[in-house]
């Protein structure tokens, strides 16, 4: 796609020095909405190269692996249509330094590990063991028995993450967010600290630990600067989802911001809940000892202009932002509908309706998309989506790592890359037959004892229903150490092993086993075993979801999503449910005014998802399954605040079905209607 005038002045951005280097100052590119920021992006780190600099001394940084792997093999064919143009050789490209900020921070770490007192050989643990070890903790030091209701292990790990990530006191952000946790300050200061010692004593690291970590290891001066002499330039996508400990890496990383590239949109900064930041974009441009250039993509390629023209306006009511008004490169297009219904069975109806018809009249059904804000506001949606023989994919559900079958099978695999890592050793033994949680404890205080030398365990006993089991497992644990056993054939082994477990443990063990090789089937891809988990855990794959039904051979799947979940994403047809105050925005927002704001940009990407057809709908009132059983188990929903008199004008307002006033003035005898008039004013 040729560049337009907006992208070019990004691409172009900076100049030769006197060395004839390529130099930049610190750039901002504000991309709005479909503006075509990857391929500005890929443009940019194409001008790069092209002008001199090494691919290995550029570090690309994006929010998932597909994508960082997407804008390398964009580069890589504008790098080659540009010297093919000048006539000059083509060599293969190689940019060594990209991924997500955790994956970087993983490698980093991994090199830099004796400087700040790991072992290198840590492995990652994700956010279900992060819970699972806080749930241990919370129970040893006996929380879980108090009178009062002490927060669970999901609750405390998020206070421990809104903690670190934002690099706020814990008193602060019980006070501000987890208001009713205030009363545990100190019991949560002890879980926290003892949370980081077992983590320490076992060579664990969390995810948010990645960050910390590398946040702190650059407050080193001479590693800092060790760092940073490999790169000349960084490039990072999506910077308004950033933290508080992103930002201050890149500042120690480059403290005069010269080579430094983001982009982002503040427009669509939406996961303040994951601790980003929305004022590390807004104050970008004065965060360096040199000012930062801004420039701002204008032109949207995806929706058409009535689709932008409501997004605009939403914005545009906003108090905080960068000020754009998209343009479309689309003319024409229809308004955009606002449909109220009576309920949300009415909501679901009038979706499966306008869906078929849309298929109809040629729009597959991965075309259209249903969006919403929480996960189980579409189980409605979905009841009738089956009933109506319509096979969808939901995308906000349980994850395909968090299956439990799945976790055993990681589990056994990091307990032989870490013997250390005692959560993953109970989780493995508990399989075994015959095997509880005390006879497991013990067996892993007996591993301790014996320094974890895995030879050892030959020696001890397990019951007599496990000894088959682990007989063969211990061979696997202590053959594994030799690290020359590829990781092909380690994986094979321990899968293998693992399908005689998944019999022994779950009844729909042939069901199962698929995921299982599925999984075997993605290891082959990753050189080593602690490459495999470390990137598994860092960048998961994203479940399919449920699906309705098997598809026919001549259908495909209509898209179900969260708003959160659909960010980057586009269709020709979008649904938008539940836009009612309650909903957009959110209940727990009232009186936040940050909160608000957050909000009204969660609507915004909603909207820019589509990009010919769009529908909000505010159902009169909802079905809350929380509410009590005795009487009427519906609340009623009020129009959203974000739909102003200014807002409602760039939409088309209309009821579904017709109420039942325009059906009776259709269908009436207005001489009779008169003749009632007159009978009842003849009373008086």
């Amino acid at each position: 796609m040729q560049l337009n005038s907006e992208q070019k002045k990004a691409v172009q951005f900076g100049e030769f020095n006197s060395k004839n280097k390529f130099e930049s100052p610190p750039l901002l590119i504000i991309a709005g909405a479909g503006t075509g920021k990857t391929n500005t992006l890929a443009h940019r780190a194409a001008h790069l190269i092209v002008s001199g600099v090494d691919p290995e001394r550029i570090l690309l940084m994006t929010f998932s692996r597909r994508a960082a792997k997407e804008l390398v093999e964009r580069t890589r064919q504008i790098v080659a249509k540009q010297l093919k143009e000048k006539n000059k050789k083509i060599n293969s490209l190689h940019i060594p330094w990209m991924g997500t900020f955790h994956s970087i921070a993983n490698r980093l770490l991994r090199f830099y590990a004796k400087a700040i007192g790991i072992e290198s050989n840590f492995t990652i643990i994700d956010r279900s063991d992060a819970e699972d070890l806080i749930d241990v903790l919370r129970y040893d030091l006996g929380f879980s028995s108090l009178s009062k209701r002490f927060p669970k292990k999901a609750t405390c790990i998020n206070i421990y993450s809104r903690c670190v990530n934002s690099q706020g006191e814990l008193e602060k952000i019980l006070k501000e967010e987890f208001p009713w946790c205030t009363d545990w300050k100190e019991e949560l200061s002890s879980l926290f600290s003892e949370y980081t010692e077992k983590k320490f004593q076992q060579s664990l690291l969390d995810y948010d630990d990645l960050l910390l970590y590398w946040f702190h290891l650059l407050e080193d001066s001479k590693i800092a600067q060790m760092v940073a002499s490999q790169f000349d330039h960084l490039l990072i996508d999506e910077y308004q989802d950033t933290n508080i400990l992103q930002s201050g890496i890149i500042t120690r990383l480059f403290p005069n911001g010269h080579g430094v590239t983001v982009v982002g949109d503040d427009a669509q900064s939406i996961y303040k809940f994951r601790s980003a930041e929305i004022e590390n974009i807004l104050n970008f441009p004065s965060q360096f000892n040199s000012p930062a250039k801004v420039i701002t993509l204008k032109q949207n390629y995806r929706s058409t202009q009535p689709i932008l023209d409501l997004a605009n306006q939403l914005l545009k009511e906003s108090s905080i932002g960068y000020k754009k008004c998209l343009t479309s490169t689309k003319l024409g297009g229809e308004r955009p509908l606002l449909i109220t219904v009576e309920d949300d069975i009415h909501q679901a109806r009038y979706i499966v309706e306008k869906i078929l018809l849309e298929r109809e009249n040629g729009v597959e059904l991965r075309q259209q998309a249903i969006l919403f804000r929480s996960s189980h506001h579409s189980d409605r949606l979905e009841v009738e989506l089956m009933r109506h023989d319509i096979p969808f994919v939901k995308y906000g559900g349980l994850k395909f790592l968090e299956a439990a079958h799945v976790k055993d099978l990681l589990s056994i695999i990091r307990w032989i890359d870490n013997p250390k890592h005692r959560l993953s050793g109970f989780r493995v033994l508990k399989l075994f037959p015959g095997i509880g949680p005390g006879i497991a404890n013990k067996v892993l205080d007996y591993f301790e004892l014996i320094q974890f030398n895995s030879s050892s365990l030959f020696q001890y006993t397990p019951p007599p229903a496990a000894e088959d089991y682990w007989q063969k497992f211990v061979s696997l644990l202590d053959k594994f150490q030799d690290p020359n056993i590829t990781w092909p054939s380690q994986m094979e082994q321990i899968k293998n092993f693992y399908i005689e477990l998944l019999e022994e443990n779950y009844e729909d063990a042939y069901i199962r086993e698929n995921d299982i090789n599925q999984l075997a089937l993605v290891s082959q891809q990753y050189q080593s075993r602690e490459r495999f988990i470390s990137e598994l855990t860092l960048d998961p794959p994203v479940a399919s979801g449920d699906l309705s039904d098997k598809p026919h051979k001549d259908d495909d799947f209509l898209i179900l999503s969260t708003v959160h979940s659909a960010k980057g994403q586009e269709w020709k047809n979008v649904f938008i449910m539940n836009v009612a105050e309650g909903n957009f925005p959110n209940e727990y927002a009232t009186g936040d005014k940050k909160a608000i704001e957050e909000e009204r940009r969660l609507l915004n990407v909603a909207i820019t998802r589509a990009k010919q057809k769009l529908h909000l709908i505010q159902p009169l009132k909802y079905w809350i399954p929380e509410q009590t059983k005795y009487g009427d188990r519906h609340v009623y929903g009020g129009k959203s605040r974000f739909l102003t008199q200014s807002v409602s004008a760039y939409l088309n307002a209309i009821h579904w079905p017709a109420s039942l006033t325009q059906v009776a003035e259709k269908k009436a005898d207005y001489n009779v209607i008169n003749d009632v008039q007159k009978r009842i004013q003849n009373l008086w």
